[in-house]
């Protein structure tokens, strides 16, 4: 008996793209998005335990004003030390002083909304190099 030649059968591919689609869109419909803001690790200040003390003696104030002064030939902004106005190396040095004190002093940064964004990156390098993390940013 003799062979018949055989054909090479033809696989249909359509049903198995069907299926892989579907699967996909299973896959997309129900993944569950991580919500990051969840996850942030934000370290908050415990509460004042009394009154009686005023945290105005313990804060370093650092107020980042625009145009008041030049510093080296160009706009960075005016810093003002605990109601003092100050160049950036003079209050490099306040910081230095901070710093020598106690690492642990919270500093609070306040800046005008028209500020350059460059003089509160320059404090915030200052703070960074003299190990003073505790630092909170505000807008006036």
């Amino acid at each position: 008996m003799a062979r018949k030649p055989q054909e090479n059968p033809a696989l249909d591919m359509t049903p198995m793209i069907d299926v892989v689609f579907e699967l996909i869109i299973f896959f997309v419909v129900t993944i569950k998005q991580e919500d990051i803001l969840s996850r942030l690790n934000v370290n908050r200040p415990a509460p004042a335990t009394s009154s009686a003390s005023d945290p105005s003696d313990k804060d370093i104030t650092c107020t980042i004003e625009i145009g008041k002064a030049l510093y080296n030939g160009e706009r960075n902004g005016t810093y003002v030390y605990n109601k003092k106005e100050v160049t950036l190396k003079q209050l490099e040095g306040y910081l230095k002083e901070t710093a020598a004190v106690s690492t642990d002093t919270p500093i609070i940064v306040k800046c005008a909304e028209n500020s350059p964004h460059k003089a509160l990156v320059d404090v915030l390098d200052v703070c960074y190099k003299y190990k003073l993390f505790s630092v909170s940013v505000f807008t006036l």
